[in-house]
């Protein structure tokens, strides 16, 4: 597999990139939307809630983390998820405006 050549675009094309790339699978739409609708971080409600194995939504868990768009933090032996707001602003912004300015064209 060749590389991406990431470093030829700027930060802010990566960043939109990254963003598209954690929200391109159903299972973490899922998650995001299971989690908007919480009032409290949630520990292991998640994989009761989704048709796949617990080492699987660990790894769609890691993909959104990575980005920023959840957080999640250690009580016990369990980790607690939560959407991080500034990060999902910042998502929501930058998605919008890409939106936006590529509607211009079209």
């Amino acid at each position: 597999m060749g590389l991406s050549k990431k470093e030829s675009f700027d930060t802010l094309q990566n960043r939109i990139a990254d963003f598209s790339k954690a929200l391109g699978h159903p299972a973490r739409i899922a998650i995001l939307q299971f989690l908007a609708n919480q009032n409290s971080c949630m520990c292991g409600d998640i994989v009761e809630e989704l048709p796949l194995s617990q080492a699987t939504v660990s790894q769609h868990l890691a993909e959104l983390k990575r980005v920023g768009l959840i957080k999640g933090e250690f009580d016990g032996p369990k980790v607690c998820y939560c959407i991080d707001k500034k990060v999902w602003n910042e998502a929501k912004d930058l998605l919008s405006q890409f939106m936006v300015d590529v509607k211009k064209c079209c």
